[in-house]
């Protein structure tokens, strides 16, 4: 399989759930603006997703992939089938105990969670009611993971990631058919999450019978594969953890400003993970059972290539990204979010926020391409301790910098903290040896700072007339977006071709 259609297969269809996304978050925005209710949404809902991270995309997935590769290749078929099959027992009890404890003790959760919410009783108990409806997503949507990291283990990379289409399409309905039945409208977005995490669920399963992997339910924790599993998570749990008490901790500091600084990082960070699923989680996918293929075989000469060559991919497509969400703030969230209930106030704190982002957007999609080179190696520890490292670095930062600069300031500390995580996890890779940069890194970075400077003044030109943007109806904000988005897609990929790139020198088989 060609490594470089992989990436465009999977990001195409990324690129289709993040079109319905911001189609989502748009509605949400026109519905429902930016404010305490929406604020008690975005943290009842981002409670289950930090959780997910845990249990799902982070410490479980780490620890699962390259035990699932390693016995794809060595053990064989039926060997792998009853790993997935405990596995999948042994996650589900889990997460059904910490389904049930979360909607128990939401009311604790939440306080914990928002303490600045307790000083607003209403929005304290909308934010209750919110979690109980929201926290089975957690169950779900770890299901789905684990699923789709058996999918990708058998190169199905499409599956998931198409299934968080199914997803937004349930935010959209519910946000537009069911909320107005409902006494408290906002309830609506809680249950679009409950049946968008079973949609995906019961989208995958066809997928897995397929290919013989769909699980059943057999407990037996002696599985020697399983322990190798649950050994691995350890570390891993630490390491998520950290990212994760990161973004809580974050969460808390915007509970104490004035309402409306949840939503409005909220909204922001959405613009900032249309580059980072579009790329990150992307590259990320489709490199770690390559390079878990590579270390298991031996083969370090060609680890070393592939990462080097997912590290210049992620600057090629990441640095354009990042200097469009920079110089173009204010057209992107007026194009989106500015209707309805979501006024010219809102875009204002909205841009200052992406700004602080999109200063760490390079470090954010690194991390995703740098980090499954550890986990490859069944190297848990050392992200681990560069996590917890970044953690106090970034809380360090939220101090210095949530006075002069509000909730911008939460947003610039994880940018400078996605940052930093990136270098300390490029610089233990070339420590030991185990990345080895290709020649004419010098040139390629040269050429692409070339290409960005052409990019950024088109941008600039293109986005001056700041009165358009707040005054124009919505089709002529897209409009222009769009003809905006084709200009700067010409000039800088025109650029690269005029400076020598070609797409045939990105060509990389899987392993």
């Amino acid at each position: 399989m060609n490594l470089l259609r992989a990436l465009a297969t999977t990001s195409s269809m990324t690129l289709l759930s993040r079109i319905l996304g911001y189609l989502r978050d748009a509605i949400i925005a026109h519905a429902f603006g930016a404010g305490g209710l929406t604020d008690a949404f975005f943290v009842a809902f981002r409670l289950p997703n930090l959780l997910r991270r845990l249990f799902a995309e982070g410490a479980f997935s780490q620890a699962f992939v390259p035990i699932l590769a390693e016995y794809k290749t060595r053990e064989g078929h039926e060997a792998t089938k009853t790993l997935v099959d405990h596995t999948a027992t042994a996650l589900c009890v889990v997460l059904f105990i910490t389904t049930l404890f979360g909607v128990i003790f939401a009311p604790q959760v939440i306080w914990i969670s928002a303490p600045g919410f307790s000083a607003d009783p209403d929005k304290f108990s909308v934010a209750v009611r919110l979690l109980q409806v929201t926290f089975p997503y957690i169950l779900f949507i770890s299901l789905v993971s684990l699923a789709a990291g058996v999918l990708n283990t058998y190169q199905q990379f499409w599956v998931p990631a198409f299934t968080p289409v199914l997803l937004n399409l349930s935010f959209i309905i519910c946000a537009l058919l069911l909320a107005p039945w409902l006494e408290l409208p906002i309830m609506a977005l809680a249950w679009g999450a409950f049946l968008g995490g079973a949609l995906q669920l019961m989208f995958q399963l066809p997928f897995l019978r397929r290919i013989d992997m769909l699980p059943r339910l057999r407990w037996d924790l002696s599985d020697p594969g399983l322990r190798r599993i649950l050994r691995l998570m350890g570390p891993a749990i630490i390491g998520v953890s950290v990212g994760q008490v990161s973004l809580l901790i974050s969460t808390m500091f915007a509970s104490y400003l004035p309402s409306g600084s949840v939503s409005w990082l909220f909204y922001a960070d959405r613009l900032m993970e249309f580059p980072t699923g579009l790329l990150g989680a992307a590259l990320g996918t489709i490199l770690l059972p390559s390079l878990v293929k590579h270390h298991t075989d031996g083969e370090q000469e060609r680890y070393s290539s592939l990462l080097d060559w997912g590290l210049r991919v992620t600057l090629l497509l990441t640095l354009p990204a990042a200097v469009g969400l920079a110089v173009c703030a204010v057209p992107l969230v007026s194009t989106l979010f500015l209707r309805g209930a979501f006024v010219v106030h809102d875009l204002w704190q909205v841009r200052e926020a992406l700004l602080a982002y999109s200063l760490g957007l390079t470090g954010l999609i690194a991390v995703k391409i740098l980090a499954p080179a550890y986990y490859a190696r069944q190297d848990m520890k050392t992200p681990v301790r560069i996590a917890i490292f970044t953690l106090v670095i970034c809380q360090i930062m939220n101090a210095l910098f949530i006075g002069p600069f509000a909730h911008a300031g939460l947003a610039l500390s994880t940018g400078l903290g996605a940052c930093i995580n990136a270098g300390l996890l490029l610089r233990g890779l070339l420590h030991r040896k185990i990345y080895r940069p290709q020649s004419g890194w010098g040139v390629f970075m040269l050429k692409l700072a070339v290409a960005q400077v052409a990019l950024g003044a088109v941008l600039w030109w293109c986005s001056q007339d700041v009165n358009f943007w707040l005054t124009a109806s919505s089709l002529e904000r897209v409009l222009r977006m769009g003809g905006m988005m084709g200009l700067a897609s010409v000039t800088y990929f025109g650029a690269l071709g005029l400076l020598g790139f070609r797409l045939k020198d990105f060509n990389r088989r899987a392993a």
